[in-house]
């Protein structure tokens, strides 16, 4: 690895000689300029790793050539020196991006060190954006790793567990049958797991940018609604809509992860629900934002549960000591879309009573007409 490279920025001679002695026994590789332009241009060219730079100098001002630095490089550690330092000149040179102020006359000894620290700045910043380049590439790697090399084979294994269930293989006796059925049911939750979990990945990777567009929330509800109300009455649980059919609340959202959202609600709200309990689903419109609520007559959540409820991996008891079968990440993602669409998801809940989820989705500019 080379040595550091100091660019000094100084109008007088005397300094910029005394300043490159000091520092070439140092073992650092020293460039000069004379004012602020050539110093910027030297900078664009060779991309030091520090710049010692006088404060006052004809023509372009060390604040200016700070402020530059910061466009050319911000990795670029910038040292202000000057005869004539207050404690104003000081402050302006670091809110305009200096990592330190060193008055004139000051010894080798200070020359150094202050270098020192700002150049082990620098390496910490260095290395701390090479781990996160590197995590997010192994990131998006095990993304990969995991859409391919895992989901592929677990679907093939599934679908292999459907054609003996089917008998489609030859007659299956009953206890092995239930094995199997008991596999498939586990390998089916495995595959719900691995899918929230890449939902996740995505999202994080702002995976919605550039499908946001007005849609009509009601229209996706009533959808919604419709095609779960059988499978919610097989349970007990009613689902209610007792809004106005031909109402157009029209947000600006993508239409199949806001789906996702409420799909997740409305499942969760007849899961944690009580035999013959209601789900109710209400739309408002609020300045700015189109308002939906999801209403259980439920279980509840507990107040000291609230706080963790939407956090990756936590599960709220059904009853006492049993945990959901989903994965936990369901209210994390709809958080996440949500918030990615600048809108707001929260909770209110009494035990034994019932839940309230409301999410706010910024309304389309023709969300007021016809209301």
């Amino acid at each position: 690895m080379p040595d550091p490279l100091i660019l000094i920025i100084d109008d007088e001679e005397s300094m910029r000689d005394s300043c490159s002695q000091i520092l070439l026994k140092g073992r650092y590789r020293v460039e000069t300029a004379s004012d602020g332009t050539a110093g910027l241009e030297k900078t664009r060219e060779l991309r030091p790793d520090a710049v010692i730079v006088d404060l006052k100098m004809p023509g372009i001002s060390g604040f200016e050539v700070i402020e530059e630095l910061g466009r050319i490089d911000p990795r670029i550690m910038a040292i202000v020196v000057t005869g004539y330092a207050t404690v104003e000149s000081a402050v302006e040179a670091m809110k305009k991006g200096a990592y330190d102020f060193l008055p004139k006359p000051f010894t080798p000894e200070e020359l150094r060190m202050i270098l020192s620290r700002a150049l082990e700045h620098r390496r910490v910043a260095l290395e701390a954006e090479t781990l996160r380049r590197e995590k997010q590439l192994l990131e998006e790697n095990f993304i990969t790793m995991v859409s391919h090399q895992l989901r592929s084979p677990l679907v093939a294994i599934q679908q292999y567990f459907e054609v003996i269930l089917s008998d489609l293989a030859g007659p299956v006796e009953d206890k092995p049958k239930d094995m199997i059925r008991r596999a498939s049911e586990r390998l089916t939750g495995l595959l719900h797991l691995i899918n929230d979990w890449l939902d996740l990945s995505r999202i994080d990777q702002k995976g919605l940018i550039g499908k946001v567009k007005p849609l009509d929330l009601g229209r996706i509800l009533r959808k919604l609604v419709d095609f779960m109300a059988p499978s919610a009455r097989q349970s007990g649980i009613t689902l209610e809509w007792p809004g106005d059919a031909a109402a157009v609340f029209e947000a600006l959202g993508d239409e199949e992860s806001l789906e996702q959202v409420f799909t997740n609600l409305l499942s969760n709200a007849v899961s944690y629900n009580k035999p013959g309990g209601r789900v109710e689903i209400n739309l408002r419109r609020e300045p700015g934002f189109i308002v939906c609520e999801v209403r259980d007559t439920g279980i509840g959540i507990a107040q000291d549960h609230l706080p963790f409820i939407f956090d990756q991996f936590y599960q709220v008891s059904r009853r006492e000591g049993k945990r959901g079968k989903g994965s936990g990440l369901g209210l994390s993602i709809a958080k996440k879309i949500v918030e990615a669409h600048a809108g707001r998801i929260e909770v209110s809940s009494e035990p034994g009573v019932g839940s309230t989820f409301t999410v706010r989705i910024p309304a389309s500019g023709r969300a007021g007409e016809g209301a």
